[in-house]
């Protein structure tokens, strides 16, 4: 279920050999005086009965590779990538990232630092 700055995904407890969980993902724009405007996310959760709770920031030009840093942070905490994203859903995804795009106030074909994609994981 996607609202803005906020997507709850959860399986049905009934799928077989699918591991149960329910995470939450929160994010909002916050501004660093170094760093410029980034994104924050917090993620929160359980997956297979264990909860968990992370957070982390992306820098504003590589904030849309978010579902990257959310599917390994899934995969730490026991849902392996095979089991399909916790993004699995394109609407929602879509939505998500339109989102962070107004939150953001980005445009397609703006440039990305690459020291960026060093700091931030990929």
């Amino acid at each position: 279920m996607f609202e803005p700055g906020h997507l709850h995904r959860a399986n049905l407890p009934n799928m077989p050999g699918m591991p149960e969980f329910a995470v939450d993902i929160y994010y909002e724009v916050r501004n660093d005086p170094e760093q410029g405007m980034m994104m924050h996310f917090r993620m929160v959760g359980d997956i297979n009965a264990q909860s968990f709770e992370e957070e982390f920031e992306l820098h504003r030009d590589t904030a849309f590779n978010f579902a990257s840093s959310i599917t390994r942070i899934a995969a730490k905490h026991g849902l392996h990538p095979s089991f399909g994203a916790v993004l699995r859903n394109h609407k929602e995804y879509d939505l998500m990232f339109e989102d962070i795009r107004e939150k953001l106030k980005a445009v397609p074909g703006e440039a990305v630092n690459l020291d960026h994609l060093l700091k931030d994981g990929f």
